[in-house]
């Protein structure tokens, strides 16, 4: 208890040096966490995925779109419960600022197979009975302070004109992780206005959703469909949901590398932060230490001494940077909450942010540590403030 005691007031013999201490740590802590959350935001969309769910697009790039045709052969394949059809929209809400994502969908059969999105059945059925009525997520909702009944115009630049809807339907996410940042309408209301403007691009979906009955089949399953089309002028892509939302990720690859190795820097700084403090404090208790084995003090007691300092510095740095992750994460999901439908702080995050906090309290002991030991009593006594 005594040894404790001594460590802590070592630890608070420079007030301000070991308050702005444990504050870059705190920093340095937090900032290691959050990057990590961003990441798990960019991949929760993958996690978010079924894994009895496949998608199925252009072999060259989801740019490229599929004959709607192709539907019918893809229902026929054996294992193949469901399938619906969708359209990347696009179009903008009054200024290119207001992103959020638009899809044109088979809406009857896509909300058979998303469970996941909750929506009240008196909404859902006025959603299905009219053809330019709109769906759209909670979160979305609340951005733009939109209400059921709203009536909204979005500008088409993908399919140009002026499109008119009416919100019908607000769902929310079964899961913390399920997006509510999406606007649905109906696939009917985008393809007759094509047949009638642009026949050329009408019949035409980005993508097919495909509910399999046995989720250990999806490889085989996905090598059926894909070999119903080949050799064809649209050649398909088919696999896994989890698969067709990494892609998306895998196109942010090199933001996301950056990321993780500005997080492994931040630590790094930090370490030569406290490593540079704890030298500092060592060279100031040379003459110290040689009094303490003087009295009798072994070294591991001198040892003790200089990590426990070090420790108690990075802990305090490494807590109040865990305690600072969650109002930050939170103001991030507050800014962010447009682009990523969750920011997951899974334990992990901050096992890895509390087990570098104290890995980098061990490291910065350990060059003091050894200077103090080397340093023989009579070299002690002659060192003068």
């Amino acid at each position: 208890m005594k040894f404790l005691k001594l460590t802590f007031r070592n630890a608070g013999r420079h007030t301000l040096r070991t308050v702005l201490t444990v504050f870059g740590m705190a920093i340095a802590v937090m900032a290691f966490a959050v990057i990590r959350t961003a990441i798990e935001a960019w991949y929760s969309q993958a996690e978010a995925s079924s894994p009895n769910r496949l998608v199925t697009m252009n072999n060259v790039s989801i740019v490229f779109t599929l004959p709607l045709a192709y539907q019918s052969k893809i229902e026929a394949v054996p294992g193949v419960n469901t399938v619906a059809h969708a359209q990347w929209f696009g179009g903008v809400y009054i200024d290119a600022k207001n992103f959020f994502p638009k899809f044109a969908i088979e809406a009857e059969p896509y909300l058979k197979m998303y469970p996941e999105w909750v929506v009240p059945e008196d909404q859902k059925e006025a959603f299905l009975k009219e053809r330019n009525a709109a769906m759209i997520g909670r979160k979305l909702a609340d951005r733009f302070g939109w209400k059921v009944g709203d009536a909204v115009r979005i500008v088409g630049d993908i399919f140009p004109g002026d499109w008119d809807f009416v919100i019908r339907a607000i769902y929310t996410g079964a899961k913390e992780n399920t997006d509510e940042n999406s606007w649905m309408f109906h696939y009917e209301y985008l393809d007759e206005r094509m047949r009638r403007e642009t026949p050329a691009r009408a019949g035409e979906v980005a993508w097919f959703v495909v509910q399999i009955d046995d989720p250990t089949r999806a490889t085989a399953l996905s090598e059926q469909i894909d070999a119903l089309f080949k050799n064809s002028p649209a050649e398909t892509k088919t696999q896994t949901e989890e698969a067709f939302a990494l892609s998306f990720v895998a196109m942010s690859g090199s933001i996301i590398a950056g990321m993780q190795i500005i997080s492994v820097m931040v630590i790094g700084i930090i370490l030569l932060v406290l490593a540079n403090t704890m030298a500092m404090t060592a060279r100031e208790r040379i003459s110290e230490y040689a009094v303490l084995k003087t009295l009798g003090f072994s070294p591991k007691h001198i040892v003790g001494l200089i990590f426990g300092e070090s420790l108690v510095i990075a802990v305090l740095g490494g807590a109040l940077g865990i305690a600072l992750t969650f109002p930050i994460v939170g103001l991030m999901k507050l800014a962010l909450s447009a682009y990523f439908g969750a920011f997951p702080l899974p334990a992990l995050t901050f096992i890895l942010a509390g087990g570098s906090a104290v890995v980098v309290g061990l490291l910065a002991a350990i060059f003091p540590a050894s200077k103090a030991l080397r340093t023989t009593i009579v070299d002690g006594l002659r060192v003068i403030d």
